[in-house]
């Protein structure tokens, strides 16, 4: 994946290993877990590639020159009333990863933004499929599809981007749409784009980050059970297995440097749903059928989460 603020891990180089216990013990998680029955880089090596010119029509470019001069609407959520269900009460932010008009405005996002440990670009434009299916397509059906669901069990649900502005939100500013929310858990969604053969998804977790702006030492164990949760529950829906690239094959993978965690103060994770660049992840990617699936995996893992 190239986004928002990133350079993951070394890749670990070669054949895809997906051992049976460590796809059995995520997928066990829903088995303990109450509620699961019923949730600017890539890495070292990886192919590039723009985004699809195939994306959602982008709005003409902007004259601001920094991204703080730019429109910057609320952020989305639905005004229809929302049924009563488990998850009445609670307040969910999604964050879909990049803006299909991010190409488009290239000088914007580029411009340097706080971190809460360093300086990063606002965001950037997302990988794509070999075919040219961009990344920034695929987080916006995703994430719409999760608000669905998460909305019938009567949460309510806030996106950072609804594809209602021309570019971004920069990495802080999603960050801080999360914090106003006073969200019990935000997910911000992704698709990697890493080498040919390295396959499967993985969950970003916060590090223990303190100072210069940052303070994750209480989100970071909530956050990691959010992400366990998650999954497990993406194993189980989508019978995806966890990257054989990133993570030690447990799924998860923790890290200092995404403004996006550092700086949230309530509950958050990314998402990597799988590797765009590998023929076989971007074929489930690609499908709408798959994208319901992953939508469907991480809806019960924040919902089990919520209900614990």
């Amino acid at each position: 994946m190239r986004h928002e603020d990133l350079t993951p891990p070394a890749s670990r180089p070669g054949p895809r290993r997906r051992p049976v216990f460590a796809t059995a013990a995520l997928a066990g998680l829903c088995l303990t877990a109450a509620g699961c029955a019923g949730d600017g880089g890539q890495s070292p090596g990886s192919a590039s590639g723009p985004a699809s010119a195939a994306s959602s029509p982008s709005p003409a470019r902007s004259s601001a020159p920094t991204p703080s001069d730019s429109p910057s609407p609320s952020a989305s959520s639905s005004a229809k009333p929302l049924p009563r269900g488990p998850l009445t009460g609670r307040t969910v932010v999604i964050d879909p990863g990049h803006n299909p008009g991010n190409v488009e405005h290239t000088r914007e996002i580029n411009a340097q933004v706080d971190m809460g440990n360093g300086r990063k670009e606002c965001d950037t434009t997302g990988t794509s499929t070999n075919s040219g299916y961009a990344e920034a397509r695929f987080t916006l059906d995703v994430s719409r599809r999760l608000r669905t669901l998460l909305e019938a069990q009567g949460a309510k649900v806030v996106l950072t981007q609804d594809g209602d502005r021309p570019f971004g939100p920069c990495v802080d500013e999603r960050a801080r749409i999360g914090n106003k929310a006073q969200a019990d858990a935000v997910v911000s969604v992704h698709a990697d784009g890493s080498a040919t053969g390295n396959r499967g998804f993985h969950v970003i977790l916060p590090a223990a980050v303190d100072g210069d702006g940052a303070d994750t030492s209480k989100i970071v164990t909530p956050s990691r059970e959010l992400g366990v949760r998650i999954a497990g529950n993406f194993v189980r829906v989508t019978g995806s297995a966890p990257s054989n690239y990133i993570g030690g094959d447990t799924g998860l993978d923790t890290r200092d440097d995404l403004g996006g965690l550092n700086l949230s103060t309530v509950p958050k994770v990314f998402i990597e749903c799988g590797n765009m660049r590998d023929p076989k992840d971007a074929a489930l990617l690609t499908s709408a059928d798959w994208r319901q699936k992953a939508a469907l995996g991480i809806a019960e893992g924040i919902g089990s989460y919520l209900k614990r």
